[in-house]
């Protein structure tokens, strides 16, 4: 729907945090569109983010910019800001009605809110926990100052076919046969408290059962430890490749965001660490082991899906041991039905 045609209001969503925010800013978005079926509803966001929102069918229009700090060698700060100020002109045109702030009172956003002048602005303050501990929870809060009902619905993620099908034959090639089932293992975590070693995942991989039929993807953020600026998990993948060779594993370093979200789509079930990966796979209704590390897992635990979450006293990953998996994905594999 153009926001010239709309019947309802212009509602424009502005989250520029990290992937798991927007993702548990999706059920928000989803109850808007829900109740308010004739409004334009958009959304803005980073550039790196975008990816989450592809194909969202509660959403008219979907506006990204590059943060800075993100640039790559190709662009220049000239060109990343004049498109940036392009983008607050065509949102300042499209007279919004409601800009909402579900992320709090985050300067940066509080500036895109000013500038692109909504005749009504709703910032997400600390009365929101009283909605509830997590994060959706406190972002639909927004819902009840605009007058509508307050709900908490599932995340919304949708994977691009293409990409599931490129991976598919990527998965089909690399084994030899087509898989009826796969676990999914992302290894890599940005903060240092999540991070599980790679001897660990290799031990869990080889005592997982795998019956006929299944097998094992490796996921992880592409990169070599030693790179100070984007550090990745290359030698981490490698070690645990080399560890376990005979077993049916799938190696995938993700570079691009709609490949992570293509690979969790495929997989029936997920076992990674708090983080951008665990809201992608919960959004995609994964049943998952989740490993949480010194983070609100009240807060920020999966949304609406199957899971056993394992967080130690130190709230330390290093601190979860093996055999507190193996037992955690037991529990998870009886909870869902047969047959899936």
């Amino acid at each position: 729907m153009s926001a010239a045609a709309t019947t309802g209001p212009r509602i424009l969503v502005i989250r520029r945090e990290n992937i798991g925010d927007l993702v548990c800013t999706t059920p928000l978005m989803r109850a808007l569109r829900a109740q308010l079926p004739g409004a334009w509803i958009g959304a803005l966001v980073t550039r790196y983010n975008a990816p989450v929102l592809a194909g969202n069918p509660d959403l008219d229009q979907v506006f990204s910019y590059q943060k800075a700090k993100h640039r790559t060698p190709e662009e220049s700060l000239t060109g990343i800001y004049w498109r940036r100020l392009k983008t607050i002109a065509e949102l300042r045109a499209l007279r919004c009605d409601w800009a909402l702030l579900p992320g709090g009172p985050h300067a940066s956003a509080l500036h895109f809110a000013r500038w692109i002048a909504p005749a009504r602005t709703l910032v997400r303050g600390p009365e929101a926990a009283a909605a509830g501990p997590h994060e959706v929870e406190q972002a639909c809060s927004l819902l009840a100052p605009m007058g509508l009902r307050m709900e908490t619905p599932p995340a919304r993620l949708a994977a691009a076919p293409a990409e599931c099908e490129a991976l598919a034959a990527q998965v089909r090639a690399h084994l030899g046969w087509r898989p009826e089932r796969i676990v999914a293992l992302h290894v890599s975590a940005r903060k240092p408290s999540q991070r599980w070693a790679g001897a660990r995942f290799a031990e869990l991989i080889r005592r997982l059962p795998a019956p006929p039929g299944s097998a094992f993807m490796l996921l992880w953020a592409p990169g070599s430890e030693r790179n100070p600026h984007h550090p990745g998990d290359d030698e981490k993948a490698a070690q645990i490749e080399a560890a376990l060779r005979g077993r049916p594993l799938v190696p995938i370093a993700t570079r691009r965001l709609e490949e992570l979200i293509a690979a969790l789509a495929l997989c029936d079930r997920v076992i990674c660490a708090d983080g951008g990966a665990m809201h992608l796979a919960a959004a995609l209704g994964k049943p998952m082991v989740c490993l949480f590390g010194d983070s609100d897992a009240a807060r920020w635990g999966p949304w609406r899906t199957t899971h056993e979450l394992l967080q130690p006293p130190s709230r330390s990953v290093a601190d979860i041991m093996v055999e507190d998996v193996m037992q955690a994905y037991g529990r998870l594999c009886a909870r869902i039905p047969s047959g899936n």
